[in-house]
């Protein structure tokens, strides 16, 4: 049996495709240009000696129903799903769940639903997610689907956590909340440093950093997330690729005031032309060190911004969770970028958190351990895998389901 996790944007489709026994991924591939005439299929797919071979494929795309036809048929034809008979089930990345979805769930129509009515909480991603959704529920409607939301991980933090200052009847009447993001990897990844340290997750205390475009950090205590950075949007907490992360509330209304700029100019400002792009120029942390290298002073400026953020986020959670047994880098820039994970952890050695410089430079690979020898606090770094986690908690969702 195989299980499918389907991630649905607004003009792509992304799939993985995983052997139910194993969680090993059998194909992974990505649906692009959807409503053009050049869309396109490009897919890795498992041989029978465990290599991968790539494909590629064109077709014109009217739109998401065409691109998740062209996905069925080409896994069709390469044997990868032949029918529907082979699918034990589907899970659906849904970004936002708000405090009505506390675990993945199995979808039904009053599921689909409730998540068009937090579409207020994410216009840009939940529509997107629902039409993967309802398009699969067609082509498959004997096939379990659950929802997995980034959000969900989160929703075991404290009130004291998820409150903001504000009066409180906005919560009770319009949601207003700290919820988190990016929660599936953060689940991932203390599950796998749990297994790596060989303990129980309710044994660890850990502070994850998902540092990449996207980027924010999470408090787990006892293998449950009791703060994060992210709040009611992804917009808050650490510095980002375009987006600003923390900052004064009144700079928005200082803006309009100043430049005449409309709310949604300042919102489309603090979402796509902030962040590391907004202090050099650039977004991509890769990019960024290869100017610094070349003296240039905003690129060094934006690094440094970066790991200040984080590792000011460090200080706060090993102040809330009271001991701090490992720090997990993963994301694009924690897993592959040695500078920044050194730059972050510098002058922590009085908190137990020292690294080993060759360690770090050499680590790679699924995780790593890169602090010194004999310090109280671990450091490692470990490669997220959102999907897999996806189609773990789809799998265990549906059995759970079935044993009622």
């Amino acid at each position: 049996m195989k299980v499918a996790v389907i991630n649905c944007g607004s003009s792509s489709i992304k799939y993985e495709v995983f052997d139910v026994r194993e969680c090993a991924m059998l194909a992974t591939g990505l649906v692009e240009k959807i409503g053009s005439a050049d869309g396109r299929l490009r897919q890795r797919k498992r041989k029978a000696d465990g290599t991968f071979e790539e494909q590629s494929f064109t077709k014109p795309l009217a739109g998401h129903i065409e691109g998740f036809e062209f996905m069925a048929g080409v896994n069709q034809k390469e044997r990868i799903i032949e029918d529907e008979s082979e699918l034990f089930g589907i899970g659906h990345r849904v970004v936002h769940g708000g405090d009505v979805f506390r675990e993945p769930t199995l979808i039904d129509d009053k599921v689909v639903a409730a998540i068009k009515g937090l579409i207020p909480l994410a216009p840009l991603h939940n529509p997107s997610n629902l039409l993967g959704i309802e398009v699969s529920r067609e082509h498959f409607p004997h096939v379990p689907q659950v929802a997995v939301f980034d959000t969900a991980f989160h929703q075991t933090l404290p009130s004291h956590a998820y409150h903001y200052a504000v009066p409180h009847q906005l919560y009770e009447e319009h949601h207003v909340r700290r919820y988190g993001f990016h929660g599936t990897s953060h689940s991932y990844v203390a599950k796998e440093a749990a297994r790596h340290l060989g303990k129980l997750p309710s044994e660890l205390n850990l502070i994850t950093l998902h540092l990449g475009n996207g980027a924010s950090a999470a408090a787990v205590k006892e293998g449950r997330s009791i703060d994060t950075s992210m709040g009611m949007t992804p917009l808050e907490g650490l510095v980002m690729g375009t987006r600003c992360g923390d900052i004064d509330p009144s700079l928005p209304f200082y803006l309009m005031r100043q430049t005449a700029m409309s709310r949604n100019a300042v919102e489309n400002l603090m979402n796509r032309e902030s962040g590391l792009k907004g202090i050099c120029g650039v977004s991509d942390m890769r990019e960024i060190q290869d100017l610094a290298a070349k003296g240039h002073e905003r690129a060094g400026l934006a690094i440094g911004m970066f790991c200040y953020r984080v590792k000011k986020y460090i200080g706060a959670y090993f102040a809330v969770l009271g001991r701090l047994d490992a720090i997990v880098f993963t994301g694009g820039i924690g897993e592959n970028s040695a500078a920044v994970r050194q730059q972050c952890c510098e002058g922590l050695e009085h908190m137990g958190i020292v690294l080993d410089s060759q360690k770090n430079t050499a680590a790679g690979g699924t995780v790593a351990e890169i602090q010194k020898d004999g310090m109280p606090v671990q450091v490692v770094v470990i490669k997220t895998n959102e999907e897999r986690e996806i189609a773990r908690q789809t799998i265990d969702a549906i059995e759970r389901a079935k044993a009622l």
